[in-house]
């Protein structure tokens, strides 16, 4: 069964014989009321009452219908108004000038009536596309995932158009998103057009201007320069869905399609986005906990490893092997400790450098710098823990590893290259400071 549209085309409302035959009934009207006033005041006021039907003309049915009631009012007035009556012809200088008169007037009416007559189907027309583009906006608001965008879309077009109404997703072989009825099926060659839509981004199918044998047209639905879907119409009786003149709606409620597609999308990645940062918080703060049942255990066994070594009761050997052990586990727990989910995404500012840990990018005022290998790692220990003062021991540990932990001369030079390549001056640094026979500490930024 076809659907009744919910935007009728243009000129639906009346048709051609119910238009003469109503403006045959007002010119009739006319004229017998002319024939009753005639006899007592004349036919000067005759001419007058013929004005109204090529007004109601223009304002009811447009101008062409005006005009053809402009052009029968002045014959019907000479027909039976002016000598010889019931005859075309006209014998008086008078009633011509009446008939040319008469014909002029309603002449300018009829174009007059018809403009204001197009203006306000113009109006009408803008009205109702911004009812039916806010309208459905307005059920696209309520939507929470991509399906449900997809269903109320087909549902909303099969109802503008009435029509079948697909909606069709950008992956390939995907099925049919969304349907309006939900029993409407696509057959291969359809999927085939469809799939064409959404790769070429053009219009293609049943009365749009790349014909393809289906029964179908479809539309692309753009989000930027991309297409994201396809949306299909189609009628039952096999006409074209979507008239010429009714595009320009259907792509801006294709549009609104594709905003609430969109914002589906960054939805969902949102919503995942943040069920992963519960699961890494939850991570984080169970390894800090393990991390700080651990801490006092292992500060205990390498308090003992030290008092061993100082008494030499032990074997140099399995004592150094313990003790090298006991201080990578150290570091591997300082770390657990400072584990944040975005301590490392969130990049530090200090005085014009710029330290991006998850990028492992530096720049200064905007330019990129390039550090070595270990003038980057002891950067990056700085920034992790801003304004707290790091021991030469616990630098060269995270930089250089447990075996270099009294190779001072190493973190000398490293930190010289990056005071070179990070400092304004570096004779008198204000980024990497110097905390005399203790360590570095990274300015806090203001």
């Amino acid at each position: 069964m076809t659907k009744t549209p919910l935007l009728r085309p243009r000129g639906t409302a009346w048709d051609v014989p119910a238009r003469a035959a109503a403006l045959t009934a007002m010119i009739a009207a006319v004229t017998v009321a002319g024939l009753l006033i005639a006899p007592r005041w004349g036919t000067t006021p005759v001419v007058l009452l013929y004005i109204a039907p090529v007004l109601a003309a223009g304002v009811y049915f447009g101008f062409w219908p005006a005009l053809a009631a402009a052009v029968a009012s002045p014959l019907v007035y000479n027909f039976f108004f002016t000598e010889p009556y019931h005859t075309l012809l006209i014998s008086s200088p008078a009633d011509v000038v009446s008939v040319l008169v008469l014909f002029l007037v309603a002449l300018v009416t009829s174009r007059l009536a018809g403009s204001v007559r197009e203006q306000a189907r113009l109006a009408q027309a803008h009205a109702a596309r911004n009812a039916t583009i806010a309208g459905l906006a307005r059920r696209l608001l309520t939507c929470t995932s991509e399906q449900e965008i997809a269903d109320v879309a087909a549902d909303e077009l099969a109802q503008v158009f009435g029509c079948n109404a697909v909606v069709v997703g950008a992956a390939a072989g995907q099925p049919v998103s969304a349907a309006a009825p939900a029993t409407v099926q696509l057959t291969p060659a359809d999927r085939a057009v469809a799939a064409f839509v959404v790769e070429k981004g053009e219009r293609a199918g049943r009365g749009v201007d790349r014909s393809i044998p289906t029964e179908w047209q479809f539309h692309p639905v753009r989000a930027g320069a991309a297409v994201i879907a396809a949306a299909g119409l189609a009628r039952d009786d096999g006409a074209p869905a979507v008239a010429r003149s009714q595009l320009p709606l259907l792509d801006n409620l294709l549009d609104q399609v594709a905003l609430a597609l969109e914002r589906g999308r960054l939805e969902a990645e949102a919503r995942e986005f943040a069920r992963a940062r519960a699961r890494d918080t939850v991570r984080a703060t169970l390894l800090s906990s393990i991390g700080q049942d651990l801490k006092p255990r292992l500060i205990a066994i390498a308090g003992a490893v030290r008092q061993l070594r100082r008494s030499g009761s032990a074997e140099k050997e399995p004592l150094s092997l313990i003790g090298s052990e006991t201080a990578q586990l150290d570091r591997y727990l300082a770390n657990l400790l400072e584990l944040d989910p975005e301590s490392d995404q969130r990049p530090l500012q200090i005085d014009g450098v710029t330290i991006d840990l998850f990028r492992r990018a530096v720049t200064r005022d905007g330019e990129a710098v390039h550090l070595s290998p270990k003038e980057y790692a002891v950067l990056a220990e700085l920034a992790r823990h801003p304004g707290r003062v790091l021991t030469h021991a616990h630098l060269l540990r995270s930089a250089w590893g447990p075996a270099h932990e009294s190779q001072i001369d190493y973190l000398r030079v490293a930190v010289r290259g990056l005071r070179q390549k990070l400092e304004h001056s570096p004779s008198d640094p204000q980024l990497i400071v110097n905390e005399p026979a203790v360590g570095y500490r990274l300015k806090v930024a203001q």
